[in-house]
């Protein structure tokens, strides 16, 4: 399934039971390949690559506690200090990105408290900093700078 976002090499395999599977390098472990996560590792790649996330700055699936229920994020970036920076959210190619999504990773930062919210359908890529949409993803050095 072709991206808007550059090329990378991903680990896949077969698992026992036939289901394609993918390396993930945060998570250190293979993963069901579905299309969200066919996003996941292209865009944390991308975020590694040409915005200068360090691996070590970033998480797959963390999870949160929101109104008393369990919500998984799909990517955290941290500061060097490790506090978070920014959540990203993933929809398959074949999902719009539209208010509902924004309203999602929303609440998930009445949590967390980053700078940056990043959806990305792996076709479309938002950025919203300091609550306004940004023309482009921030890069690394950019977004822990005045930290």
């Amino acid at each position: 399934m072709q991206l808007n976002l550059p090329d990378t090499h991903l680990r896949l395999r077969r698992s026992p039971d036939g289901a394609a599977e993918v390396y993930d390098p945060l998570r250190k472990k293979w993963i069901r390949l579905t299309p969200e996560e066919w996003v996941r590792q292209h865009f944390t790649a991308y975020l590694n690559s040409v915005k200068g996330v360090p691996v070590s700055r970033m998480t797959n699936e963390t999870t949160i506690s929101l109104n008393g229920t369990v919500k998984r994020c799909d990517t955290v970036i941290y500061a060097h200090d490790l506090s978070p920076i920014a959540i990203v959210e993933y929809k398959a190619p074949s999902v719009a990105i539209t208010r509902k999504v924004f309203d999602q990773i929303a609440r998930y930062n009445l949590v967390l408290g980053t700078r940056y919210l990043i959806i990305s359908n792996g076709l479309s890529h938002y950025c919203v900093g300091n609550g306004r949409l940004l023309p482009d993803i921030p890069p690394y050095s950019d977004m822990i700078a005045d930290l």
